[in-house]
C-alpha cells in the first residue's frame, strides 16, 4: 500500500513511519509533506498515492485550507493532538483519526478499516465539506456559562472571566481572571469537550488554558514547554514536547 503523510512535526512523521513499516512492511511512504503550500502542490498533480495520513495543524495553516484549494480523491486519515469536536465529525462523517500521540495498536485498526471499506469510502470532499458544516453547527453549542456555588448561594460565571481550569487533589476548580476560585462538579474531560477550542486548549492532563490568560511561553528540556498564566498556577504548566506545536499553533491563531 502506498500512503502520503500531512504532517510538519519531523518526530511525529518519522515515528508514524516507523509504526506503519512495524504494522505492515509493504506499505510505502511516497512522500512527506510539511505545510498547506506544499501538500497543494503535490495533490494539484496525479498521485499513486491509496491513503493519505494528514495532521490538522501544518506549519503555514490548518490543513483544511488544502481542500479549498485541491480537490483530493484519496481516503485519508487525519491526526490530532485535540479538538473533541472535529473527532465527532469525523465519527459522523466516516473520516477516520488518530489522535496524537500515535498508537500502534489505533494506527493498526484505522488500516484495517480503510482496507475492509476502501471501495465503500465516499468522495473525500464531500466528507471534508459535512464535517465542516457539523463544526459551524457546533460551534454554536459551546459552554457560556458555568453555575458554581459559593457558600449558600449559586453563581453564574461567564466561560470567558475564566481564566484555566485545573485538576487540585481529584477536584476540578475553575480560576478566573481576577483570581477567584469555585470547584466544578465535572471532570476535566468533560469540560474540554464543552469549551471552544479557539478560546480554551487543554495544555497537558491537568490543565485547561484560556488564551487570554497566557502571559508568556518558555521553551523547557527536551522540547517541552511552560506556559506562564495571569494569574499565576499553583503549579507549574508544562506543556510535552508530543503538545508542544498544537500549543504554539493555537496561541497563533
Amino acid at each position: 500500500m502506498k500512503v502520503v503523510i500531512v504532517e510538519d512535526e519531523i518526530a511525529a512523521s518519522e515515528n508514524l513511519i516507523y509504526l506503519l513499516q512495524k504494522i505492515d512492511a509493504d506499505i510505502e511512504v511516497l512522500n512527506v509533506l510539511d505545510s498547506v503550500t506544499t501538500a497543494v502542490a503535490y495533490f494539484s498533480k496525479p498521485t499513486e498515492a491509496e491513503l493519505v495520513f494528514m495532521d490538522i495543524h501544518l506549519a503555514d495553516g490548518i490543513s483544511f485550507e488544502i481542500f479549498e484549494q485541491v480537490k483530493i480523491t484519496t481516503p485519508i486519515i487525519f491526526t490530532t493532538a485535540y479538538d473533541q469536536y472535529a473527532i465527532k465529525a469525523f465519527k459522523v462523517n466516516s473520516v477516520d483519526y488518530l489522535l496524537k500521540p500515535l498508537n500502534e495498536e489505533e494506527l493498526s485498526e484505522a488500516i484495517n478499516k480503510f482496507k475492509n471499506n476502501a471501495t465503500l469510502t465516499p468522495p473525500v470532499n464531500n466528507q471534508i465539506q459535512g464535517m465542516l458544516e457539523l463544526l459551524q453547527s457546533k460551534s454554536k453549542a459551546y459552554k457560556t456559562t458555568y453555575l458554581v456555588q459559593k457558600r449558600d448561594e449559586l453563581i453564574p460565571v461567564k466561560t470567558g472571566d475564566i481564566a484555566y481550569f485545573y485538576i487540585d487533589t481529584g477536584i476540578v476548580k475553575a480560576v478566573t481572571h481576577t483570581n477567584q476560585s469555585y470547584m466544578i462538579t465535572k471532570k476535566l474531560e468533560d469540560i474540554e469537550l464543552e469549551l471552544n477550542p479557539a478560546e480554551f486548549h487543554r495544555v497537558n492532563r491537568q490543565f485547561i488554558i484560556n488564551k487570554t490568560a497566557v502571559a508568556n511561553v518558555k521553551f523547557y528540556f527536551n522540547g517541552k514547554l511552560i506556559v506562564n498564566v495571569n494569574p499565576p498556577s499553583p503549579e507549574r504548566i508544562v506543556a510535552s514536547k508530543a503538545k508542544a506545536s498544537d500549543v504554539k499553533n493555537w496561541l497563533n491563531s
